[in-house]
Formats: structure tokens, sequence, C-alpha cells
């Protein structure tokens, strides 16, 4: 197994996931997300930064509709969350834990431009009255 790392005030605080809409819910019901089925198989759920996070919709959720985007406080999330290396050695952030509905700062949705592309809202910290 590769080398992971802890969380650093170095690495990004804020980190993402792309969560189908349903899926979503279901979390907000029970109020945890123990992952999509690809995080359950892989034991960790992927996380992205903002500058991996145009690649991550592109490779993995390509045209795919009612999509939410989550973005939680990495370093919330204490010793769960390591950075390994994945595409090209590049460190992503994995949480080998459930994500509390709670950790969230805000979810918002992402939606499909007619070209086909995922559309992002604004990436970054909203204040507590914008949190959904």
């Amino acid at each position: 197994m590769a080398q992971a790392w802890v969380y650093s005030p170095l690495m990004s605080n804020l980190i993402y996931k792309i969560v189908p809409r349903p899926l979503w819910r279901e979390a907000e019901d029970g109020g945890s997300f123990a992952g999509a089925p690809v995080d359950l198989a892989d034991g960790y759920i992927h996380f992205s930064t903002a500058a991996q996070l145009r690649e991550t919709a592109a490779k993995h959720f390509a045209g795919q509709q009612d999509l939410l985007l989550v973005a939680v406080d990495g370093a919330a999330l204490g010793e769960a969350l390591r950075w390994e290396p994945s595409r090209g050695g590049a460190l992503f952030p994995h949480l080998y834990a459930a994500l509390p509905v709670a950790a969230a700062l805000w979810v918002r949705p992402l939606p499909v431009g007619a070209d086909g592309q995922h559309r992002f809202p604004e990436l970054g910290p909203f204040p507590e009255s914008e949190r959904s």
C-alpha cells in the first residue's frame, strides 16, 4: 500500500464530494454518508480538492444529472482523513469513516450545461446562514 498522509495545514482545508442527489438525501435522513458504491468498494470515501474537482467530474461523472457538490472542512475530519497518491501521484483526500452530514459546510446542485460539462458553483466556504 502507498504511503498516506494525515491532514496538515499545508493541505487544502476545503475538500469536495460529488454525490448523486438520492444518496445524499438518504444520508441526510440517517445523519451520515457511508459512501457511494465506488467508495464502499474501495473502503474509503473519495474526495477532491478544488483543483482536482473538474477532472474528477469529467472522469467519473461525465454527463450525469442530479448530482450535488458537498463542501467539507477537511481539518474537521481528523485522522480518518488521509491524503494518498492517485492519478499520476497527486495526493487525494480519502476519508476512512462515514461522513457526518453535519460536517458539510454547504451542499449545492451540480448541473450539466448544454455542452455536457458540469457547471460548478463558486468554490469556497459560505457563512453559517448559507449552509444547506
